[in-house]
């Protein structure tokens, strides 16, 4: 593949200009690369214009209009990491600074407030704030092992190196030194219990904890590879975001969450809300939550439980009472009966969706797939794998392998304007 039109100056990549702002310089040099690989971009998809692939959102990408095959990605980063490779293998400490760029502007955009960003270090509710505060302990005590090791290890390195006047003889033996012997036997002995005690004490506020009056009762159900959320109480079934009602300070209403799997072992994990807890086959386990603000806390499985483990994704949207009411009124009411989407509507009632989704009002009544009764009312479809917008669903409805590889749903086998009727009909449920 030619890269005429993208050259790259190797000698800027092996010894970026390192000044007072030396991370600056850096940071705008991988702009700049950055900047000439969307040009290579744009050539490759104007080049191979013969792929008759789907072409996918490649996340992150800033322009609606950047979309990519998995071959012109596979390009991309094959040439990216052609140049990382020239640059490390030339200089070391060019491709360390880059990449102490590329961690400096992470941790300069990471806003450890935001509720949509995965922080264990700021703890939105009780659970996750009892979890932080022993992992402050465990940490002081691993850290302070670090510095008393790592100083003992400079100092005999230091104190006991090899000296010119040195005459090269064996220096005094000393053996069975009870007090040495007792002091690296004692004192792990004495750190484990107290990280024993300290982790036990937290494990059982959390797991014993009575739960008040009021508290909302929430069914999570693990699937390969979403998750079903069912409400009891409120006599409906939603799936990948779980809707939660604020906690009050002074009246704390907590959700409790009973914890099942549908097929195999899964992780239920929100870092800011609570620990990790596992969904066992033929077993029952729960966890609960009490968040203080209000928001989109985000989480995932935790567990390897197959192909699209990492895109098992899953949404916490925090509400204030009232609007989780008005959420959960809207949720029990039937799917909207629209006249303009009949077509549609048939060609969904005639095809295999009634086998494994349900939509209340109608004769889909499946139970292996996600309930799309308010399929619109989600921000995301296939447990957060895209936006749910007309382009993503209409994709995820022709080729599922296109957004989720390995999905449990089959592609549909629709003519276009079968596949354009179905995907209208699921935009009107709302």
């Amino acid at each position: 593949m030619s890269n005429r039109g993208f050259n790259i100056d190797r000698r800027q990549l092996e010894n970026p200009p390192v000044t007072t702002g030396g991370t600056t310089a850096v940071a705008a040099l991988l702009q700049e690369s950055e900047e000439r690989l969307s040009t290579l971009g744009h050539r490759l998809k104007s080049t191979q214009r013969q792929s008759k692939r789907p072409r996918t959102r490649i996340l992150g990408v800033d322009s609606p209009a950047d979309w990519q095959t998995n071959e012109e990605t596979f390009a991309l980063k094959s040439f990216a990491m052609k140049h990382f490779r020239v640059c490390r293998s030339r200089s070391t400490a060019g491709a360390t600074l880059s990449l102490l760029a590329i961690l400096t502007q992470d941790a300069m955009a990471l806003n450890p407030g935001d509720p949509a960003t995965p922080n264990i270090f700021s703890p939105g509710s009780t659970p996750a704030n009892s979890i932080y505060h022993l992992s402050l302990l465990v940490l002081a005590i691993c850290a302070t092992i670090f510095v008393i090791v790592f100083g003992l290890l400079v100092y005999s390195v230091v104190k006991f190196r090899i000296r010119r006047d040195d005459d090269g003889s064996e220096p005094a033996q000393i053996y069975g030194s009870n007090q040495m012997e007792l002091a690296w036997t004692v004192i792990p002995v004495l750190i484990v219990v107290v990280l024993f005690l300290a982790t036990a004490r937290v494990i059982h506020a959390i797991e014993d904890a009575r739960l008040p009056p009021g508290t909302t009762e929430i069914a999570a159900v693990g699937h390969q590879f979403w998750w079903e959320f069912q409400y009891p109480s409120e006599g409906f079934i939603t799936a990948n975001e779980l809707h939660i009602p604020v906690s009050d300070t002074q009246r704390p209403t907590p959700t409790h969450i009973t914890l099942l799997s549908a097929d195999t072992d899964h992780s239920f994990w929100v870092p800011k809300l609570a620990g990790k807890t596992d969904l066992i086959p033929n077993r029952s386990n729960s966890m609960w939550m009490d968040p203080k603000e209000a928001g989109v806390y985000v989480g995932q499985c935790a567990q390897y439980c197959g192909t699209q483990h990492a895109k098992m994704l899953l949404r916490v949207v925090v509400q204030s009472r009232e609007d989780f009411d008005r959420w959960a009124a809207a949720q029990r009411q039937p799917a909207a009966n629209d006249s303009s989407v009949a077509g549609g509507r048939r060609v969904f009632a005639a095809a295999a969706c009634v086998n494994c989704h349900t939509i209340s009002g109608t004769d889909a009544h499946g139970k292996f797939g996600p309930d799309l009764t308010h399929l619109m009312s989600r921000e995301t479809i296939a447990a957060g794998g895209a936006l749910n917008n007309r382009q993503n669903l209409r994709l995820w409805i022709k080729e599922p392998d296109a957004i989720k590889p390995g999905a449990r749903m089959p592609a549909m086998q629709l003519d276009d304007a079968s596949l354009d009727a179905v995907t209208d009909y699921l935009l009107s449920l709302r």
